[in-house]
């Protein structure tokens, strides 16, 4: 199995929710499918979505929530087959 990063590929504040009522995007440990939304991105009250490019396995996030990244800041750790 491989290990790939997901990077950060903008400035800004790091959020695992889509809001603070709602649940996790996703949690560590579980699969998702390339094109799941794992996070969002906010630079000046606007949202961008990170994305996985492939499937696998969320092993672990890199960053706390709600915390300040910069561009190639890694974000997560995924596992691949």
């Amino acid at each position: 199995m491989a290990q790939l990063t997901i990077c950060s590929h903008l400035p800004g504040t790091f959020y695992r929710k889509p809001s603070p009522d709602s649940p996790m995007f996703v949690e560590e440990g579980q699969y998702v499918e390339a094109g799941t939304v794992i996070a969002l991105l906010e630079v000046m009250k606007m949202y961008s979505e990170v994305v996985t490019e492939v499937s696998g396995r969320l092993v672990r996030f890199e960053v706390a929530a709600e915390s300040s990244v910069e561009p190639g800041d890694v974000l997560a750790i995924l596992e691949t087959e």
